[in-house]
């Protein structure tokens, strides 16, 4: 189970470009800040340290952790990083900070030729709880070539990649529409993926839950499971049902700030280990 995240204080937080169909608001960042802070808190209280990278000035979405690299462990070269090609341009001025941060601490850093294709960190790609997979999404922000670059890359280090086709613009990331709740288990939209990714799903899965649409777009599967505890923005009584199935307790967490950016509390973390 993870034990330590990384988050980035919103101190430069804004919405200056339309990324998304969730954008267009403008922000309150006093109650941003407040938000953020009680993520941290949820975070905390759920058993989980915490390490911080500094925000810096005009990368109004660093505070989006969740994208800038993806992390693994491998027996023989340790703990690695995959540097993101993100889609926008002001997004991935947001990539080497985040690299020269993870490189300080240690990690070794894979760097792939990405050409003209994009790869969004966790924000498309997430591991199965075992660490047996990874599942690997394209459609919006990723792309197809960007994902078999990257499945070539994890094949030489023994990783096996499923490749999912995410087909909802509002669902633009994989983090919006599966969420693994533990080996066995795990919560999907099936709205936002095309059916032979949802049939992949289920093979992968002994248990899986589906989120309708409207509860997709409320974020409610960007959720963090961890250590028993669900964070979510908000609770349906099917998500509920869910988690009380699952032995999960929920944990709501407003984010409505963030989510005028297309985010919530997935987005703002990533896990250490």
């Amino acid at each position: 189970m993870p034990t330590t995240v990384l988050m980035c204080p919103p101190t430069f937080f804004d919405v200056r470009e339309p990324k998304n169909p969730h954008m267009g608001l403008p922000i309150d960042r006093v109650l941003a800040q407040h938000q953020w802070e009680n993520l941290r808190d949820a975070l905390l209280r759920a058993g989980l340290k915490l390490e911080l990278i500094d925000p810096v000035q005009h990368l109004e979405d660093m505070v989006f952790a969740a994208n800038q690299v993806f992390i693994g462990n491998h027996p023989q070269i340790g703990r690695f990083i995959v540097p993101s090609r993100m889609r926008f341009p002001s997004r991935q001025k947001e990539v080497p900070f985040y690299t020269e941060w993870f490189r300080s601490h240690g990690y070794r850093v894979i760097d792939l030729n990405f050409g003209s294709d994009y790869l969004e960190g966790h924000g498309d790609l997430l591991w199965h709880p075992d660490q047996s997979r990874i599942w690997a999404a394209y459609g919006f922000r990723s792309t197809l070539g960007g994902v078999e670059k990257f499945i070539a890359a994890m094949r030489e280090l023994g990783f096996s990649v499923t490749s999912l086709e995410l087909i909802d613009k509002y669902c633009y990331h994989l983090d919006t529409c599966l969420c693994p709740l533990s080996n066995e288990s795990a919560i999907i939209c099936p709205a936002a993926l095309s059916p032979q990714s949802v049939k992949a799903i289920h093979e992968g899965f002994a248990r899986v839950h589906e989120l309708s649409r409207d509860e997709a777009l409320q974020f409610m599967g960007n959720g963090i499971a961890v250590n028993s505890y669900y964070i979510t923005p908000r609770l349906s009584p099917n998500l509920a049902k869910i988690l009380e199935k699952e032995n999960f307790s929920p944990v709501i967490v407003d984010t409505s700030e963030f989510e005028k950016s297309g985010g919530s509390v997935f987005c703002m973390k990533t896990f250490l280990d």
